[in-house]
């Protein structure tokens, strides 16, 4: 049986990057900049809060919940094929931060 990629949870990052929790166990690294450089549907984006706060898992990948009410017909949302085929593994930043902290 083949996994389907999925996103889980995801984290904003500094710097217009979006750590993406997947399916497979792995974290992967995500930067949006180039996406809101093309402006168009991702000019909201450019706003820093707005990214933070909007950001959120919606049909099982990375999205940006538009309207504020988890509506996933009125969301950005990213193939979540392209997110395991192209973003960097990374470490986990939420498992570096409590090292950081002990």
């Amino acid at each position: 049986m083949e996994l389907l990629p999925s996103v889980v949870q995801v984290v904003p990052g500094e710097d217009f990057t979006v750590y993406a929790y997947c399916n497979d166990g792995a974290v992967r690294l995500l930067d949006i900049k180039p996406l809101i450089a093309k402006g168009g549907v991702f000019a909201p984006l450019a706003d820093p809060a707005f990214f933070a706060e909007r950001l959120a898992v919606l049909n099982d990948t990375v999205a940006w919940d538009m309207t504020g009410d988890r509506d996933e017909t009125a969301c950005i949302d990213l193939d979540p094929c392209g997110i395991f085929e192209t973003a960097p593994i990374v470490d986990d930043p939420l498992r570096s931060a409590d090292r950081e902290i002990a």
